[in-house]
């Protein structure tokens, strides 16, 4: 939910989506204690990896907090992104800016992002965005959920950002990291998870 200040060109209160179909549209930011967009400079990075794989993709974004990556994944073509977060503010203010954009198959969850996983989706996503508070510590046990109940498609990806300064994360069995690079004080990798092909 809680996301830290990162380099880029997102002014306080606003966020910009980078590219894609709403490209330069700037929506409001909820105003809650600590919550950031992920810099313009690092979803750019992300999404040039995530190129080949976007278009059509069903998407979860776990931690969702502005919904910076779900949205600008919608912008550049995905098929739907679930947005889960567990602060109410945050989730009106999200629900707001997905109406504002006119965007069709997006989902607001309004839970925490554990209670949600141990509900059983039925959904199977091809890539998932995990950008939880960086003090809180729960990528591992995120990832843990994920692989145990069944969540991701085959060929699927999975988005982490973490404090810089914080060990990589173990990860499940036959997960393997594709890609990892910092920014600032930020750390934020790319994986693959079992059985992708």
């Amino acid at each position: 939910m809680a996301k830290r200040k990162q380099s880029g060109k997102s002014r306080t209160g606003r966020l910009r989506i980078v590219a894609g179909n709403w490209r330069s549209r700037l929506l409001d930011i909820a105003d809650v204690e600590g919550l950031r967009p992920t810099s313009e400079r690092i979803r750019e990075t992300l999404f040039n990896w995530l190129s080949p794989k976007i278009q059509g993709a069903r998407c979860l974004d776990l931690f969702a907090g502005t919904g910076a990556l779900g949205l600008e994944a919608l912008s550049r073509g995905a098929g739907g992104v679930v947005f889960v977060e567990r602060s109410t503010v945050a989730a009106r203010q999200l629900e707001k800016n997905i109406a504002v954009l006119g965007a069709v198959d997006a989902i607001v969850v309004e839970r925490a992002a554990r209670d949600y996983l141990a509900s059983m989706p039925e959904d199977r996503f091809e890539v998932v965005f995990l950008d939880p508070p960086f003090a809180a510590g729960l990528l591992e046990e995120t990832c843990r959920l994920l692989a145990k109940q069944n969540l991701l498609a085959d060929g699927a990806l999975v988005y982490l950002e973490q404090d810089r300064s914080r060990p990589e994360p173990q990860l499940p069995d036959g997960w393997q990291i594709e890609k990892n690079k910092t920014a600032g004080m930020v750390r934020y990798m790319l994986v693959q998870a079992k059985g992708a092909d």
